[in-house]
């Protein structure tokens, strides 16, 4: 896939209502950026911390769904954890997501948030269960 395929097959879901989008991608990362706006924002303006768990675990599942057959796994996240670091107003902020583990069933992924200046927002860990589709 490219990425124009990844970002139009994310529409219509929360990924596309957050503005979140992939910029680029690798065997074992991702990368993607997301708008600081009312879509993101908690009541006092600033970065809500579910959008950034919310970009983490977006980045990490569908770079575990690139590693896999699609046609015969899915994937769904199993865990998530994420450190906030300091808050954002407005802008951009962008995420980095390494795979640190690619196992038959789970995948982890390390993940840092950026801000426009490069300073870390956020940072956290995903990991993810590859599930078989019935009768695949």
């Amino acid at each position: 896939m490219n990425l124009k395929d990844i970002n139009n097959f994310n529409q219509n879901t929360l990924i596309s209502h957050l503005g979140i989008e992939v910029t680029s991608y690798s065997e074992h990362s991702i990368s993607g950026k997301m708008p600081v706006d009312h879509r993101t924002h908690q009541p006092m303006g600033l970065l809500h911390g579910g959008a950034s768990a919310a970009f983490i675990e977006s980045l990490g599942s569908i770079g575990s769904a690139m590693l896999v057959d699609i046609e015969k796994q899915y994937i769904v996240g199993l865990e998530i954890n994420t450190n906030h670091i300091r808050g954002v107003r407005t802008g951009y902020v962008y995420c980095k997501a390494n795979c640190i583990h690619k196992g038959r069933t789970t995948h982890i992924w390390s993940a840092d948030i950026t801000n426009d200046e490069g300073k870390l927002v956020s940072t956290g860990r995903l990991t993810v269960l590859v599930k078989d589709i019935p009768n695949s």
